[in-house]
């Protein structure tokens, strides 16, 4: 038997849930597809959203020829018959052919390239679906022909809607389903956006009420179904790197519960802990720096706890870690200057190193004058040799680590700015010598 969620797929626009913002009057898919002026698209989304099931509906509405692929399995040689296929449903049933491809962004650039001029030639109407960033995934030359809609994660009344329509489907076909409000409820929470997973569980939970000869699902089978299902992540997916962003975000602009949400949120979804753990290293010293030289020693500690307390216990070293930071004060300061010297490198190239800061170990190199005139610092006054200088020639007075007003860089900075004083000073007197 098919599983539930292909038995009570919708077959029309008026069963389909979810998408108001594509599949309502006045707008322009729903008027492409009720006017029967199709063109070639690509439906953008988490998995049980209803792209491929929209698709359906499309070839429905438009009494066109369907055939569909899965680009998993599917190569350049499915794609001449579906040529040859189209061709023949044009000149003989006068009907036109939508080709739909599931997991498009499963296809390689040769493989993409091989429906563009069939596209251009109007041979088959190509709908594409795709979990994938279409900028990442997908060739500029294809997406130029393929317009791209966005489907969102369903909401718990779309859900809710799905799943009264998939019991009084199977009511119909003389397959009883009974569930409490209870039980319903949680399993629409559960679903999470996806109506897929929501009719698998309502499915497996008329199994297990059938088995255990009990007349009505309830909240505790539901519990019992569900039991371990992840929260929506997608590894290294959009919802992946949305996801980091958002953790990211929140502790650069200092939010502790909005760090520790994302953070539990990632976590909930299957998540690597110590992905997370390297990344909070980065953010000691992207966005705090020497504004609160603590922080990354904080995240060094909770990455080591992380490793040696597995989960989930070492996860809770996290939670503190990542309070911490988007508590601390804030500076970007060194990841600025980090960046500005490799732009300077690369546009100036191999500069040679300043004769007094080489190492002379050797004869030949004394007689070369490598570190020749070299002040030691901690001979000078307060350790500092005002008026030396470290950069090559052509770059002295030059300056990339401009500290903050927060934090100990405001301690930093007024050092700074100190000792640049002393520098001027110490310049003027060498120039009155001269």
């Amino acid at each position: 038997m098919e599983p539930l969620a292909d038995r009570v797929r919708p077959q029309s626009l008026d069963n389909f849930a979810g998408q108001e913002h594509l599949i309502t009057p006045g707008k322009p898919l729903y008027e492409a597809i009720t006017g029967g002026q199709l063109h070639s698209f690509i439906l953008w989304g988490p998995p049980g959203v209803g792209k491929t099931t929209l698709a359906r509906i499309i070839s429905q509405q438009t009494k066109a020829c369907f055939i569909a692929h899965s680009a998993v399995l599917a190569g350049v040689k499915d794609i001449r018959e579906v040529v040859k296929q189209a061709e023949i449903n044009r000149q003989e049933e006068g009907k036109n052919t939508i080709l739909f491809i599931d997991e498009v962004h499963r296809f390689n650039k040769a493989q993409q390239d091989a429906f563009l001029p069939h596209i251009e030639a109007g041979v088959f109407t190509f709908i594409g679906a795709t979990t994938e960033n279409p900028s990442f995934s997908l060739n500029n030359a294809l997406l130029s022909r393929a317009r791209v809609y966005i489907l969102k994660p369903l909401q718990e009344e779309s859900l809710t809607e799905i799943l009264h329509q998939a019991i009084e489907d199977e009511t119909k076909n003389s397959t009883s389903i009974a569930i409490n409000q209870e039980a319903e409820q949680r399993l629409v929470q559960a679903a999470d956006g996806d109506a897929r997973r929501l009719l698998n569980y309502l499915e497996l939970c008329n199994q297990l009420c059938e088995t255990s000869s009990e007349s009505t699902i309830s909240l505790s089978l539901v519990e019992e179904v569900i039991k371990g299902a992840f929260k929506r992540f997608d590894n290294h997916g959009d919802y992946f790197y949305d996801q980091i962003s958002a953790l990211h975000k929140s502790v650069r602009g200092s939010d502790p519960d909005g760090s520790i949400y994302w953070l539990r949120r990632m976590l909930s979804g299957g998540c690597d802990p110590l992905y997370i753990a390297r990344r909070l290293v980065r953010i000691a010293s992207e966005d705090i720096g020497n504004a609160d030289p603590r922080a990354l020693q904080i995240t060094l500690n909770a990455w080591e706890a992380q490793e040696r307390l597995g989960s989930p216990e070492g996860e809770l070293s996290l939670a503190q870690a990542i309070t911490y930071l988007a508590c601390a004060a804030k500076s970007n300061a060194v990841y600025n200057a980090f960046n500005t010297v490799g732009s300077v490198i690369n546009k100036t190239g191999t500069l040679e190193v300043p004769n007094h800061l080489r190492n002379a170990p050797t004869k030949l190199m004394k007689d070369a004058e490598y570190n020749e005139g070299y002040r030691y610092a901690h001979n000078e006054p307060d350790a500092f040799a005002a008026g030396e200088t470290y950069l090559p020639d052509e770059l002295v007075g030059q300056t990339y680590y401009q500290p903050v007003e927060r934090g100990l860089e405001i301690k930093i900075g007024e050092k700074l700015k100190r000792l640049a004083t002393l520098n001027k000073q110490a310049t003027k007197k060498q120039r009155k010598r001269l």
